[in-house]
């Protein structure tokens, strides 16, 4: 049987779209392997939202390249944000590259393996058992695409020019996989797109994010529903109140800020004041007591300065977010910002701030979590690692504990006894099984 080696960077979406590609290969007959230099195929799902990430894409084509003289007949195909970009120019730059094939085209690369194109349906029906992020389980937790595309246009972005504009799925056609992925173990469901706010405004009916809540809400055997990612422009008051009045829908929030300064939101086109997005961190609040949300910073954006950073800073001392995902701008090819703006921040400047952002949030998540020290927490168990299960709370704590049973697949109430920023640990309430 050949070998396939699938090596994905980025987000969620790509993830999902890793595990859809996955399902193709086996059923093409390919077995996957974990090391790329077993596998008789590899294909490369790549990310170039930062420079970092495209930066390890060129090494590791690079890498393959050199594998390839000395296996000439070692298959390399490559999908993804990269391959949005001129294909002939790419293809001249990668010869060793027998294919490139764009996001979501599941077509060109069934064709490619000489699969009929009904086999795109059947790859995504074995992909349904594939792992999550983190080493969760393939029966606990999936991504599922809801909307594909993006049509903010933020200036400092390139999700739209290698994704496109925006794509709603139908709510049948997400019911439909949701109920598939259910009665193959799946107890918890992920809805992802660049902008899930802006879901079904491009179908019939335009329904929203909400009404697919409820619809997917009453499925028997899944126990728990999450979203990202959220735009603060396009967030509304009804998805908040169904979010709190939905039992299934975990209280956690990702919901990008950006920057805390007017004027550098303005030039980043994100459509909202530092005062708009405070407002709407209260009515979430306010809605779910105890909700987690989780938000995005870019520091040194083209022209920030000291004192824009500060109001940033100072944002982020007030709003006291769980977690705080933080980059250093870095200008795409293509975008406005990178058209409109010199990168003026020097490097140095950067790293100094990124790593005061650093230094805050760990102080500010600690003190977060050890609010849950001597309380029993929620648990989806989602996998083992180092002699200890693993799972998430309701508002996505990762939390450690041990067990002699199989927990794989359960809800567990775990009482804690030790926080950190990154992560809780507990004792098993025995016979609390749900």
């Amino acid at each position: 049987m050949p070998h396939h080696h699938l090596w994905t960077i980025g987000c969620q979406m790509n993830q999902a779209e890793s595990r859809r590609i996955d399902g193709l290969l086996v059923t093409a007959g390919y077995e996957s392997v974990p090391h790329l230099e077993a596998a008789d195929l590899v294909v490369l799902n790549t990310c170039v939202v930062r420079q970092s990430a495209e930066d390890r894409i060129v090494g590791t084509l690079g890498l393959l390249a050199g594998m390839k003289r000395e296996r000439p007949d070692l298959l390399i195909a490559v999908t993804g944000c990269f391959t949005a970009r001129d294909r002939n120019a790419l293809r001249r730059r990668f010869p060793h590259v027998d294919l490139f094939f764009g996001s979501g085209e599941y077509s060109a690369l069934a064709s490619w393996l000489g699969l009929p194109s009904s086999a795109t349906q059947r790859g995504r029906d074995s992909a349904s058992c594939c792992a999550t992020d983190g080493g969760a389980s393939a029966a606990v937790s999936a991504y599922v695409p809801i909307i594909q595309g993006c049509n903010n246009f933020c200036t400092y972005c390139i999700v739209p020019y290698t994704r496109g504009r925006e794509a709603s799925r139908t709510p049948a056609d997400i019911e439909s996989e949701v109920i598939a992925l259910v009665a193959q173990g799946v107890r918890e469901v992920v809805l992802l797109g660049q902008n899930v706010d802006s879901y079904g405004h491009d179908l019939p009916g335009t329904p929203v994010l909400a009404d697919l809540l409820e619809r997917l809400h009453p499925i028997d055997g899944l126990r728990r529903l999450r979203f990202l990612t959220n735009h603060p422009k396009d967030m509304s008051l009804r998805l908040i109140q169904t979010m709190a009045s939905l039992d299934k829908v975990c209280e956690h929030l990702d919901l990008a800020l950006q920057s805390g300064d007017d004027d550098i939101l303005r030039a980043m086109g994100r459509g909202y004041t530092a005062a708009d997005f405070s407002r709407l961190v209260s009515e979430i609040r306010e809605a779910m007591p105890g909700v987690s949300i989780a938000t995005d910073i870019i520091v040194g954006f083209p022209g920030e300065s000291d004192q824009q950073f500060e109001s940033t800073f100072s944002m982020l001392q007030r709003l006291r977010f769980d977690v705080v995902h933080i980059a250093a701008y870095s200008p795409r090819p293509g975008t406005a910002a990178a058209r409109r703006y010199d990168d003026s921040v020097p490097e140095s400047v950067k790293r100094e701030r990124l790593h005061r952002i650093e230094e805050l949030q760990e102080t500010i998540a600690a003190d977060i979590n050890a609010r849950y020290l001597n309380t029993d927490a929620e648990v989806l168990v989602e996998g083992s690692r180092r002699g200890k299960w693993f799972g998430r709370t309701r508002t996505h704590k990762l939390v450690f504990f041990e067990s002699g049973g199989d927990c794989l697949g359960q809800t567990v109430r775990v009482t804690i006894s030790k926080t950190s920023p990154w992560a809780l640990q507990g004792n098993l309430v025995y016979n609390s099984t749900v």
